[in-house]
């Protein structure tokens, strides 16, 4: 079996973002891999503790992805303030005899530093090509879980359990490998809070991240953390105001400064997207949406709306909701340039991640989320069959179904974008349904 099979086999997706299978995305030639360790979104700390205590399997399985792809060399992207990590991975680079493949580039701690396009810049010196993929110019970028996923893949062994970040208004942030199903408040419940009456959970960083309105969900195999904040907390008031509230306020109150453009990390790197434009369109909606198709270049890194606006507008709101008109009328952006130069302001434009973390209101939360060593235990887990892009898995067990952890209980179907899921944990499948399947561990067996 090769590693694109035994990749595929034991279910390995991006672990972060939208969950990109990860077969599919080494299925192609690359000149470059880039391990994607800026993890740029406050507070959250994973990547950054997976270079460090797992170094070797990191490393070993970005060097076979850098082979698979035929690629010259793999690219480490890793703030430059993680000192300690950086010596780690440079020994181990030098004890593996790998040097002359896997290079550590130093990032500036900006945000968002982690974001895909930006990283291959900063990395290569390339400019993905408005619309497209780091493919395009020859790089295929994945995380540090990722990679240390690809990595057990080789030994036979499936993506059972995430790596996630638990931090904010809590007694103990933490981060901890939990196993893929948990449910989101027992997850929340290991750093000592228990009482969430007047606390909110954004699910993600607090930059990307939604506000979830229940905590009734689980854990995914792309899950990288949960922030918990009082629910009068500036950054919750300011991510549940509804779109109805945001575009009334958008149209009574820009004043077209520009700074959102000025401060966009894909305008900072060539692209056409002007978010004051769009902000200035919203108040001449039209049936004819092609003016207004440079949106579709927004990243949704929210830069623009909680921190360059001075005003408190939405524009990153204002963006989504011209990509959904666009998606509607079926209109697509249609790259107009072949090559892109990034502006000169950009190195005056790029955004310290403290300054990001003051704004946000969450300098008193901006502290270490030690990875636990304890495992963690659950009785039952409900897996999703939808954790990746494309088509869900399908389960191909039935209830009253004894289940060993490893085992694949979702097969990705036959010719389609998809990935494979396995149990969790050893028990008894208790539920089977479309979209996902609840395993009962030996407490209830």
């Amino acid at each position: 079996m090769n590693l694109r099979d035994q990749i595929k086999e034991a279910g390995v997706i991006g672990a972060g973002g939208a969950g990109f299978p990860t077969h599919v995305k080494l299925d192609a030639k690359a000149e470059f891999v880039l391990l994607n360790g800026a993890e740029c979104e406050p507070l959250l700390r994973v990547d950054q503790q997976l270079m460090e205590y797992f170094p070797e399997e990191v490393i070993k399985g970005l060097e076979k992805a850098r082979q698979h792809v035929k690629g010259k060399k793999a690219l480490i992207g890793i703030k430059e303030k993680h000192t300690k990590v950086i010596d780690k991975l440079e020994r181990k680079i030098k004890e593996l005899q790998v040097e002359s493949t896997v290079e550590i580039k130093k990032m500036a701690d900006v945000y968002p530093a982690g974001d895909e396009q930006v990283l291959v810049y900063e990395l290569t010196g390339r400019v993905v090509p408005e619309a497209g993929i780091p493919i395009h110019v020859g790089c295929v970028v994945i995380n540090s879980e990722t990679a240390l996923n690809i990595h057990r893949a080789i030994n036979q062994d499936p993506v059972t359990h995430s790596y996630i970040t638990v931090s904010g208004d809590v007694p103990n942030p933490l981060t901890a490998k939990v196993p893929v199903g948990m449910k989101i408040i027992d997850a929340l419940k290991l750093t000592g809070i228990n009482d969430f009456q007047n606390h909110r959970v954004i699910d993600g960083g607090p930059m990307m991240g939604r506000v979830l309105e229940s905590l009734e969900g689980s854990v995914t195999k792309k899950s990288k953390g949960y922030i918990v904040l009082h629910k009068d907390h500036y950054l919750i008031k300011k991510k549940t105001v509804t779109w109805k509230q945001s575009r009334r306020i958008n149209r009574s109150a820009c004043e077209q400064c520009r700074l959102c453009t000025d401060l966009c990390p894909r305008f900072l790197i060539g692209h056409s997207i002007q978010p004051h434009k769009i902000m200035n369109a919203s108040n001449y909606l039209t049936p004819n949406m092609n003016h207004l198709k440079r949106v579709q270049l927004c990243c949704q890194c929210n830069l623009c709306e909680l921190f360059a606006c001075k005003s408190g507008l939405y524009p990153q709101r204002n963006n989504t909701f011209f990509k959904e008109e666009l998606a509607e009328h079926k209109v697509k952006y249609q790259p107009q340039e072949k090559s892109y130069k990034p502006h000169e302001i950009r190195e005056y434009r790029m955004v310290p991640s403290k300054r990001l973390v003051a704004r946000l209101g969450l300098s008193k939360f901006d502290e270490k989320a030690p990875l636990i060593k304890e495992e963690v235990r659950v009785d039952e887990v409900i897996i999703s069959m939808r954790q990746h892009v494309g088509a869900p898995s399908n389960p191909i067990v039935s209830v009253n179904d004894e289940v060993q952890l490893g085992q694949m209980i979702g097969r990705a179907p036959d010719g389609s974008l998809s990935a494979s899921t396995h149990a969790s944990i050893s028990g008894k499948v208790s539920s089977v349904e479309k979209d996902f399947i609840v395993i009962r561990g030996e407490k209830y067996v």
